[in-house]
């Protein structure tokens, strides 16, 4: 159909069949056969043969002006697709989880690009439910989350190791290391429910048997230091969060305050170059702590 309409506007800009069919390197029956098509499909007459060639009817300007159109738009589809999938110069699509925004993220993709200078990468930042969703409708190829799910690809990308940030003023404050049953009548600063990290963090509080009531909830992990700094009660962040604004990092007695980000997308999709190439970039580097 697209060929059909580029044939049509290649016989209204020469005028006449047989320029237009040695132009376009085909026959002149040919080319009246997919003339013949687009009117019937349409039902009505596009060009009036003439002695000296063809002339447009009006009818046929309307499907000769929308043609121009389908053609040129179809032509920027096939570049924009080759472009988006030039490994070298092409477009990956990446969401992660907001805790990374300030942390594995800018290392991650200045490496990258200081390998793949030309690939674009599109960032979206959001929780991991909607990394998941986001993946499952096509909408992004890759994701940096803490959730590896059983039907999904995953690289281990980084381990970072968790702390309990509390205020400055805090009776524990000198303290190196603190078991989280200690803070069992401490208010919590922490992520609202359905977040990864907030199902760590309760992870770890029933390991401990304590369950701190919950003073504020933010989705960003900044904020949540910020808040603990300000003492409106103490938090459970990755190690690089603590301190950012005045808050005391305390390492935790537990072995399994540790959490560990993975690079994840659907395995039944193909992935495109770019995004391919990412993953093998990934891949080939040590991140990890």
């Amino acid at each position: 159909m697209v060929r059909d309409l580029a044939w049509l506007v290649q016989l209204g800009e020469t005028g006449h069949v047989t320029g237009a069919a040695a132009a376009l390197g085909t026959s002149q029956p040919t080319l009246s056969r997919a003339l013949a098509r687009l009117e019937d499909d349409l039902g009505v007459r596009i060009f009036e043969r003439t002695p000296t060639g063809v002339e447009v009817t009006p009818d046929g300007q309307l499907v000769l002006d929308a043609a121009r159109d389908l053609v040129a738009r179809h032509d920027q589809l096939r570049a924009d697709l080759a472009n988006r999938l030039d490994p070298d110069a092409g477009l990956v699509r990446l969401a992660f989880l907001d805790s990374m925004a300030t942390t594995l993220v800018p290392r991650l993709l200045r490496a990258f690009h200081a390998d793949a200078p030309g690939v674009k990468v599109v960032l979206s930042q959001e929780p991991a439910h909607h990394i998941r969703r986001d993946l499952d409708r096509g909408a992004v190829e890759l994701g940096l989350t803490m959730e590896r799910a059983p039907d999904l690809g995953w690289l281990p990308v980084q381990r970072e190791r968790l702390v309990v940030v509390v205020p400055p003023t805090h009776r524990l404050r000198r303290r190196t290391r603190v078991d989280l049953a200690e803070l069992a009548d401490d208010e919590l600063v922490t992520t609202p429910p359905g977040f990864g990290h907030s199902a760590l963090v309760r992870a770890l509080l029933d390991e401990a048997g304590v369950s701190p009531p919950v003073s504020f909830e933010s989705a960003d992990l900044a904020t949540i230091e910020g808040l603990v700094a300000a003492g409106l009660g103490v938090a459970i962040v990755p190690e690089a969060f603590a301190g950012l604004s005045g808050s005391v990092g305390l390492a935790l007695a537990s072995p399994s305050a540790t959490r560990t980000i993975g690079l994840t997308w659907r395995p039944e999709r193909p992935l495109a170059p770019p995004a391919a190439r990412f993953v093998e970039f990934v891949r080939g580097r040590a991140w990890a702590d």
